[in-house]
């Protein structure tokens, strides 16, 4: 989905460089999109790679209608916010910083009205990532599709209503990522331990996630019919089920991602002091 834009990033990170891939590879043209980026290694990188306007500073890079994202880190944010130059609400403003709030981000920008806040993960990086979408009362219909072609051309996207929220999402999608991997470390050791050498461990593993998420995404039944499905009585995979629900191990997994959304609070208000 190609909405007529000019974007601006600032920071030329990892995020920025799979978000201005996966725009070209939908159908964005290299002179729509620029960046701005204080390390020159990164900005000749970017430029290199994707033949994209890159530069130091913003007053170089800004045009009058577009849109900025901020692809920084969120304790580089107030110091990007203070001097990215933005000022009378005119562009559309879209922030992939964790635990960093509109309010405090609009405090920043001297008060901005125009702005969405996003938290996509790192399969971005791929093409496969997903993101959790919130919008200012003052973003129209026409700027809620540029944020969704922005972040859309890396995955999916779905809007969260309540700002409040957004830390749930940074929890299960935004470090999501991690706690899948970890499980395939775990299943990967499991097999090790079982007498699988190291290598074919791993293969089956990844593949077993890779097919198992796979197959959730096609299919039109919940996960839950999925692992009853191959859960027969008396079988393997229900003595292991029943081996997970002696361990509490979804409550554990629960007060688990209860930690990161509590810490994507505090992160927050720590932020909003400044």
């Amino acid at each position: 989905m190609n909405v007529a834009m000019n974007v601006v990033f600032i920071g030329g990170g990892n995020m920025a460089d799979a978000l201005i891939g996966g725009m070209l590879k939908s159908g964005f043209a290299p002179g729509q999109l620029r960046a701005i980026e204080v390390d020159g290694a990164a900005r000749r990188r970017l430029a290199d790679k994707y033949r994209v306007e890159c530069y130091d500073e913003s007053r170089k890079a800004l045009r009058p209608g577009d849109v900025v994202v901020f692809a920084v880190k969120p304790q580089q944010m107030k110091e990007a916010a203070r001097f990215s130059g933005l000022k009378d609400n005119a562009h559309l403003v879209i922030s992939i910083a964790a635990g960093i709030t509109l309010d405090t981000l609009s405090r920043w920008l001297g008060g901005y009205a125009r702005m969405v806040r996003a938290m996509p993960n790192t399969p971005a990086l791929i093409g496969a990532g997903v993101a959790g979408l919130y919008a200012q009362p003052g973003v129209s219909e026409a700027e809620r599709k540029q944020a969704e072609a922005i972040l859309g051309a890396v995955g999916g996207t779905v809007w969260i209503e309540d700002e409040a929220l957004m830390d749930a999402v940074t929890a299960v999608s935004g470090s999501g990522p991690a706690y899948v991997f970890w499980f395939i470390e775990q299943l990967a050791a499991a097999g090790e331990s079982l007498g699988l050498a190291k290598e074919t461990s791993r293969t089956l593993a990844i593949e077993t996630v890779l097919g198992a998420a796979k197959l959730a995404a096609q299919s039109a039944d919940s996960p839950s019919v999925l692992r009853e499905r191959v859960t027969s009585k008396g079988g393997t995979t229900e003595a292991a089920l029943k081996a997970f629900e002696e361990q509490k191990l979804a409550e554990r997994f629960l007060r688990a991602v209860e930690a990161a959304r509590d810490r994507g609070t505090e992160m927050g208000a720590q932020m909003a002091k400044d």
